[in-house]
């Protein structure tokens, strides 16, 4: 990058799913869901630049595991976008990880979501927001709620979003764990795990919404027991989670589950202070890779630089 290149830097947020009930599969081959989303404030950042072509590129913890062709989820925002708009997708798109990856933390959508509004400042286009969510809507099932953050819920496939009322900071760890796992392969195991037997319609948790909305962690916590209809097929999956969801619990955690289709663990804390305390008990029991602490809600897709050629 030249000194006077203009660029756009872009901060997306991970997510948690505290409610993901999973009704049967449609016939395209999704499931309807009644997905409560919440921002977490683990951050990915985006910045885009001008070249030639399009070009990704990425640093930051598991880069290595991160696809840097078309297949990004990054990439293909900037493809649509540019398809749209008649423009040639001539972008350099560098991406900070820091969502853990294939990690049930939806980091590969928070880079489509991040790569969408980069660009669109990029290119001077300023589309609206209906626009932009529409296009992420094309991309992914979670890329909207990385674009818009807060807390949410999502019905459909879960792209169709209604913003939720969060009354105060929930304090959280992730636990990491090694490799990832497929988000397809644990929809078809919840397809096998439940066939034969009726799955109802997803509904939201009133419960767990009035828990949101007032802000109390232990209320919150009351609700996430099963709240996770994916949690049985990432367990079959990856036997070895069910020790790190213990060791969360020994070691005092409000409410234990697994984060989306998984592998990250999600541990609710009272407060920021015992996150912190069981951050550690969690890397000193050995069952994770690292441990990390965040609070939510965080703010969605968010400009953090926008320099203008100089």
């Amino acid at each position: 990058m030249t000194p006077n290149q203009p660029r756009v830097r872009v901060r997306v947020p991970a997510k948690v799913n505290v409610q993901l009930s999973v009704g049967p599969a449609r016939p395209d081959g999704f499931h309807d869901l009644a997905n409560v989303f919440l921002a977490v404030g683990l951050y990915d950042e985006i910045t885009a630049t001008p070249a030639e072509t399009l070009r990704i590129t990425c640093e930051g913890p598991d880069a290595g595991q991160v696809p840097l062709d078309h297949t990004n989820l990054a990439a293909r925002a900037a493809l649509t976008l540019a398809a749209r708009h008649h423009i040639p997708p001539a972008v350099h798109l560098h991406i900070t990880k820091d969502i853990p990856v294939a990690g049930g933390m939806a980091g590969g959508s928070a880079d489509g979501a991040g790569a969408l509004l980069a660009c669109d400042r990029l290119w001077g286009l300023n589309s609206p927001r209906a626009e932009l969510l529409d296009i992420c809507a094309e991309l992914g099932s979670d890329v909207p709620f990385s674009l818009l953050g807060g807390a949410a819920l999502g019905t459909g496939r879960g792209e169709h979003l209604t913003p939720l009322p969060v009354g105060a900071p929930f304090s959280w760890v992730f636990a990491v764990a090694d490799g990832g796992l497929s988000t397809p392969k644990v929809f078809q195991e919840f397809d096998r795990l439940t066939a034969g037997t009726p799955v109802p319609p997803p509904t939201a948790n009133p419960a767990l919404l009035t828990a949101l909305s007032t802000g109390d962690p232990t209320a919150l916590a009351a609700t996430l027991t099963h709240s996770n209809d994916l949690q049985p097929a990432a367990l079959t999956l990856r036997p070895s989670l069910t020790a790190t969801l213990a060791a969360g619990t020994e070691a005092g955690a409000l409410a234990a589950l697994i984060s989306g289709s998984g592998p990250t663990t999600a541990f609710l804390a009272k407060s920021p202070e015992a996150a912190a305390d069981l951050a550690q008990a969690l890397l000193t029991s050995g069952t994770c890779r690292t441990a990390r602490v965040a609070t939510s809600p965080a703010e969605g897709a968010t400009v953090v630089e926008h320099t203008a050629e100089g």
